[in-house]
């Protein structure tokens, strides 16, 4: 018989190998050589996005420091600085941190020999490393990025101070400085945004180094430890769903656990995780909007987040994309991903999140599904009536509603999509496939087990509609083939395919909308103009 499980998947905080299923952080860093930093004094910096283990790492390695009983090390974190751009406020705060960390650690308790704000928290090292001697100090700064301007220009000076002086008994040896951004990308001047001697507050930073998510076998490793603890399996297609929806992301693979283990199926319930467990967990987890997925909606309102996702959702090309500043801070943040598929957002759980905010309004103004037929007889999805109830909608609405809309490269994009979430709520869902170059987005909807597939296209200037069509035609297709075999569906089942092309072109370009509301049908592929 299977005991209670004494662990759980933890999406709340840092984990500890005591309550929470976890894998070892430091096995993840790219970049670090962690032991090299302590032992020849050095100072470095570690970035990664909110809840990939950041913070679980650094108290885990400062326990093992401290369990040498050669070094003492303390985690630090100056979130309390969140918003003191001026360092009279700011570094006052750090100084109170250090020494409740330091409290809360069983660790001597640092005083400053001066109430100056440019030489207090040097003061306050200082004394710390006398306190601590013979034993060298290890100083772990957590949510570094939280300071602005000058608080973060004087915090950096101070360090930098005191580097030249380190050793035992006068200034930390080393030195971590841990947030979501490296520290290049966000040392500005309060007084006019620009950097600051961009080589001298951070000349001292040996390396810096990131966190990586989960790769496939570890989301395997992850769950194993609770089959091993309770006997409880997850079915193999459950848990390639995981990978693929999370692409390793550690807070969304420990949710869709979580939810999975202890809502879905009771807590003593250890029945086998199937893959309809994992996706009602996902769908609940989006729509209760948690705080790590509403904080990505809240980075929405910054112009440059908001650049790269119009312009990964609407394909454009744009050939300085990734090079820009913009790029790196969605990188940074966690929202977006490069590699062998373009640029694009990070994984398909963002992408439903962020698609649904930002149509979130639209949605809301719809007309009710009830007003128009968009089922058949059988209950199943009826796509010809509402792709041309979407038509007609298009056509009298869509020049009123863009005017409105933040997003107007993304406007067909986010109307279509909220136009389908409305029908599908609660029976189905969108999966979504964009990427940055590719001059469209993919949509395959599920609805009670049928799928329809989606490609949407932009006319623009310069533009044929024909050349866009056959463009579109060969795009639609290939995405067919590969989500068919995603599906492993048996030759022979095509699934129903429509290509919506919007014109988008100057005003004196355009097609009459006679002309622009097209319907026809070439190759089983449903050509829909708009």
């Amino acid at each position: 018989m299977s005991k209670r499980p004494i662990r759980f998947f933890n999406t709340t905080g840092p984990c500890n190998p005591d309550d929470h299923y976890m894998l070892p952080p430091a096995d993840r860093l790219q970049g670090a050589q962690l032991h090299r930093y302590v032992k020849d004094n050095l100072y470095w910096a570690l970035h990664a996005p909110r809840q990939t283990g950041k913070t679980t790492f650094l108290q885990s390695w400062m326990r093992e420091l401290n369990a040498t009983g050669k070094y003492t090390a303390c985690y630090v974190s100056v979130e309390r600085c969140q918003g003191l751009t001026e360092r009279s406020e700011a570094i006052p705060a750090i100084c109170v941190a250090i020494k409740e960390w330091a409290e809360a650690f069983n660790l001597p308790i640092p005083n400053s020999s001066t109430e100056e704000p440019s030489s207090i928290l040097s003061s306050v090292l200082t004394n710390w490393s006398v306190l601590v001697a013979p034993k060298p100090l290890v100083v772990l700064f957590d949510e570094v990025d939280v300071l602005e301007g000058d608080a973060m220009i004087s915090f950096l000076r101070q360090l930098r101070g005191g580097f030249a002086a380190r050793g035992i008994g006068l200034f930390p040896t080393s030195i971590a400085l841990v947030g979501m951004r490296d520290l290049k990308d966000y040392i500005v001047s309060a007084k006019d945004g620009k950097p600051v001697n961009p080589g001298s507050p951070f000349n001292i930073k040996e390396d810096s180094a990131v966190i990586e998510n989960f790769c496939r076998n570890d989301v395997a490793c992850l769950f194993a430890q609770r089959t091993e603890e309770t006997g409880q399996q997850i079915a193999s297609d459950a848990l390639d769903y995981v990978w693929k929806q999370s692409q390793g992301q550690p807070w969304l693979v420990n949710s869709l656990f979580k939810r999975a283990t202890l809502r879905i199926l009771e807590e003593n319930d250890y029945q086998t995780v199937t893959i309809d467990h994992i996706k009602l967990a996902r769908e609940q987890m989006i729509l209760a909007r948690e705080t790590h997925l509403e904080s990505l909606t809240y980075r929405l309102r910054d112009p440059r987040v908001k650049y790269v996702i119009e312009t990964l959702m609407t394909g454009a090309i744009d050939l300085q994309l990734t090079q820009s500043d913009a790029f790196r801070l969605c990188l940074d943040l966690g929202l977006a991903s490069t590699g062998r598929e373009g640029s694009t957002i990070a994984n398909p759980i963002y992408r439903e999140v962020l698609a649904r905010e930002i149509s979130a309004g639209t949605q809301d103004m719809l007309p009710p599904p009830s007003q128009f037929r968009w089922q058949k007889p059988d209950e199943t999805l009826d796509m010809d009536s509402l792709l041309k109830e979407f038509q007609g909608f298009w056509q009298e609405n869509s020049e009123m509603w863009e005017e409105k809309s933040d997003y107007t490269e993304a406007f067909p994009h986010l109307l279509l999509t909220a136009f389908l979430q409305r029908i599908t709520n609660g029976e189905g869902h969108i999966e979504r496939e964009y990427a940055a170059g590719r001059g469209r987005m993919d949509l395959a909807i599920e609805y009670k087990g049928s799928w329809n597939i989606i490609e949407i296209k932009l006319l623009r200037d310069r533009q044929t509609f024909e050349k866009v069509k056959a463009e579109g035609m060969k795009q639609i297709i290939r995405y067919r083939n590969t989500f068919s075999s995603s599906l492993r569906m048996k030759d022979g089942v095509a699934i129903p395919c429509y290509l919506l092309i919007f014109d988008r072109r100057s005003e004196d370009k355009k097609l009459s909308w006679e002309e622009r509301i097209l319907w026809k049908v070439e190759d089983d592929v449903t050509i829909v103009g708009c």
